[in-house]
Order: structure tokens, then C-alpha cells, then sequence
């Protein structure tokens, strides 16, 4: 920090276990990539490569060492993964894992129908090979999945061996976890934090006031994901209350 304010909330620090902000990468050129870790790497925890986009971003194996240099983890979104697994094509993934020098692999089911056991042993056979992440809900805002088995599927993928586990909201922030007109499922993610703890979960929360929520909800040092590069500084202001939307909520707590 630049300088001192009293009244600042705690943060963990890197490496961390929680307090995590996941960034999506969606198509930064390398020269982009250089400038945002510049300026927010010792904020940024882990990288995703938004969907499919590692399959046509030019010059991926440099773009990849720039992110490994600054001991940034990297993964390619569970769409990818889903691609292989419609086509047949798992254990060519596996060899991409390798090839690419990935330590970190996403599982998730939101455009296929997939088993839930097949997808666990999706899981249980990555996390042999790199860390899992694995993605919970459906892309398709007409599912809508009751609280119960959100639970039921994320318990079952921490057991499989993921490591964390991801809340679906897509890019946009207006699915899954969320409403069409980008409002949290409070009920939902209460109910969800009645048997899972906070530290396992990502929450995807792309949206200034999605991110609020959860920072009230559960503090500085909750899990956000899908968060745009230009957007990875700001949202930890958010989360020491250094901005108009969480001011008092930390000054209270802290006097």
C-alpha cells in the first residue's frame, strides 16, 4: 500500500487459500497481459482463459509464460473441457494439459448433459494430473437448479478431489447464481453456505453489485471470480472499503 489508513479489514495474503480473485481473460494480447500484471498482479490470483478462447489466441504458449513468470496460475475455462468431452476426446485434454504446462484444470457441465458420477470421475482423474477447479450450474437460464442439489453436486465434487468449486454465472453475471437482470439468488446462496464453507466456493460475480453483496455478505476475503482485468483493482477497494459501496460497511465493524 502506498500509505497508511486505519479501520482497513484484514486481507489474506499470497499465496492464499481464501480471499481469491479469479480473473477472466477473454482475448488479451500479450502485450496487454504485461501491462495488467504491472499494475494488479499482487491482486490477482488466478487467470482464466475465458470458455474456449485458449483454442484460437495466437502465440498462447508466450502469453502463457508471461502469466507463469509472474506466478500467476492459469487455466483454460470448462468450456474446453466440455468441447473434448462431446467429442470423445478426454485423454487428448489430458496431453493439452500437458502440453500447455497447465497446473490447473476446470471440470464443469454448463452446456452438456453430463452424469454426475462420470463428471466426478472426470475430476478424480484431473486432480491426479494438475488442480481442479469444478464448475457448478447451467449456462441455460431456463434450469434452474433447487439449493438442495446445488449442495448435493458441489459436496459430491469436493469430494471427488476438486479443490474448489466454482458458482456458474456465466461472463455476464445473469445466470445460475444469479437472475436474468443480474440479481443475486440470496436464498440460494444462503442455503448453500449452510453445508458448504466459503473458502471452498468461487462465486462468479463479474458485476460491481454482485461483488458488493458478497463482500457484505461474507467479508474481505470471499472468493470472486470472472472479474475483468480492469476491474481486479477496483474490486479490491471494494473489499477494504475504499469505495462508495462497502465505505461505512467496514468502519462500522472495525471501531
Amino acid at each position: 500500500m502506498n500509505y497508511q489508513l486505519a479501520q482497513i479489514p484484514d486481507r489474506t495474503q499470497k499465496p492464499r487459500d481464501f480471499g481469491f480473485t479469479m480473473a477472466m481473460d477473454k482475448g488479451l494480447s500479450i502485450r496487454e497481459v504485461e501491462d495488467f500484471l504491472s499494475m494488479s498482479s499482487e491482486y490477482v490470483d488466478i487467470v482464466k482463459l475465458g470458455w474456449a478462447t485458449s483454442f484460437v489466441t495466437p502465440n498462447l504458449k508466450e502469453k502463457l509464460r508471461v502469466y507463469r513468470e509472474a506466478n500467476i496460475p492459469v487455466y483454460f475455462g470448462g468450456t474446453l473441457f466440455e468441447a473434448f468431452i462431446a467429442r470423445n476426446q478426454f485423454d487428448d485434454y489430458r496431453r493439452i494439459l500437458d502440453e500447455f504446462e497447465l497446473t490447473h484444470a476446470e471440470v464443469s457441465d454448463g452446456s452438456i448433459e453430463l452424469d454426475h458420477q462420470l463428471k466426478c470421475e472426470y475430476i478424480r482423474q484431473l486432480s491426479e494430473q494438475v488442480t481442479v477447479l469444478s464448475e457448478v450450474g447451467s449456462k441455460d437460464a431456463d434450469k434452474i437448479i433447487p439449493p438442495y442439489k446445488w449442495i448435493n453436486l458441489m459436496q459430491a465434487e469436493l469430494d471427488a478431489g476438486a479443490w474448489k468449486v466454482i458458482g456458474e454465472a456465466r461472463e455476464g453475471g445473469n445466470v445460475g447464481l444469479f437472475r436474468s437482470s443480474g440479481e443475486v439468488r440470496s436464498g440460494l446462496v444462503e442455503e448453500i453456505l449452510t453445508k458448504i464453507p466459503f473458502e471452498k466456493i468461487i462465486w462468479e460475480a463479474p458485476q460491481k453489485s454482485q461483488q458488493v453483496w458478497f463482500i457484505k455478505l461474507l467479508g474481505a476475503n470471499v472468493n470472486l471470480g470472472n472479474i475483468a482485468p480492469n476491474e481486479v483493482i477496483p474490486l479490491e477497494t471494494i473489499r477494504l472499503g475504499l469505495r462508495g459501496d462497502t465505505f461505512s460497511h467496514f468502519l462500522s465493524e472495525t471501531k
